[in-house]
């Protein structure tokens, strides 16, 4: 072997590649690796029905995860999307429920009625969050976190601290139905995520979420509405998160107060173990979704093995802290 070769050889194995591949298929091989253990751990998890119900369980968190990364990419962070999720249910189940207490006044509805206004709904709750963080400056932990409790108690006053039973089956089939046995809601995730990745990736738009994340005040400099953008981002993660409200009420049946609870965290973990960092400004959606089926894969696999959901909780907050270890090492050029 020539000095060339062998340079080429060492160069190839060389610390820059090998941290180069972790941080690009590093989150993907992660993936693959829990599979195959659970896969060996239980004789049920790589069967077409369970893999259908990870994917089922995921969708909900995949749609909330990705508008948290829209966020989280401009330095931000949304803790209201939980609440937000419980009250576009609430709301948008009450324009389709046959029950002649909990509807209002001339339900149900159209289907489409229903979905319109959950998302309007959703998005309004995005467009408040949005103009106090974007107009008078206030953190987002503190402005998403102030949409988090008022987002849940109009959840209880709108509902009366009741569920929202008796969805008619047209409203239904979002959560419940099916398009060539593929299940509605991991085809609205796959929509999602198709669109994102479009609008992240092929769009001024996109280009400049990562400008406004990775230096604002060069960003500002360089023409871009850095408030209008900000506002924006938090905007698509409430219509994300209205989304997410109805596909939930439509699987269960009924819209309950309390849905949502901790959904917020559940969708950073996936964000944040997908490689997004909340520095801003550096994060793929791919990452996001991979992030989403970890956590997933992860509850499911933890209880085909009869595993109680306390040390689910636990690995969690593991995977989210190493994960944010790992980024703060990579933005310290460690």
């Amino acid at each position: 072997m020539s000095a060339t070769d062998n340079n080429q050889s060492n160069s190839w194995f060389s610390s820059d590649r090998r941290r180069l591949i972790i941080q690009e298929y590093g989150i993907f091989l992660a993936f693959l690796l829990l599979a195959v253990v659970l896969s060996f751990s239980n004789q049920y998890f790589l069967t077409a029905g369970n893999i259908s119900n990870v994917l089922l369980q995921t969708s909900i968190n995949g749609v909330l995860a990705i508008g948290m990364t829209f966020v989280i990419l401009t330095r931000g962070i949304d803790l209201s999307v939980g609440s937000v999720v419980a009250l576009t249910g609430i709301v948008s189940a009450s324009f389709a429920t046959t029950s002649a207490t909990a509807g209002i006044l001339g339900a149900p509805y159209p289907p489409y009625v229903a979905l319109a206004v959950g998302l309007l709904v959703g998005v309004a709750c995005g467009a408040v969050v949005g103009l106090i963080v974007s107009r008078f400056a206030v953190p987002a932990f503190v402005a998403t976190l102030g949409m988090l409790s008022a987002a849940r108690g109009l959840t209880l006053i709108y509902g009366g601290g009741k569920p929202v039973p008796a969805l008619t089956p047209d409203f239904r089939w979002i959560g419940t139905g099916s398009v060539l046995s593929i299940p509605m809601p991991v085809i609205l995730l796959a929509i999602v995520f198709i669109v994102a990745w479009w609008v992240l990736n092929r769009t001024r738009f996109g280009r400049y979420i990562y400008a406004v994340g990775g230096n604002p005040h060069a960003a500002i400099t360089s023409g871009i509405n850095v408030s209008k953008l900000r506002f924006l981002v938090y905007v698509i993660s409430g219509g994300l998160s209205g989304l997410a409200g109805m596909i939930l009420a439509a699987r269960t049946g009924s819209a309950l107060p309390q849905a949502g609870i901790a959904y917020e965290l559940d969708a950073i973990a996936a964000v944040v173990i997908g490689g997004t960092s909340l520095s801003g400004g550096v994060g793929r959606i791919t990452g996001t979704l991979i992030g989403a089926l970890i956590i997933g894969v992860m509850n499911n696999g933890l209880d085909l093995m009869g595993i109680q959901s306390y040390y689910q909780q636990v690995l969690k907050g593991a995977l989210i802290v190493g994960a944010v270890m790992l980024d703060q090492k990579r933005n310290l050029g460690g």
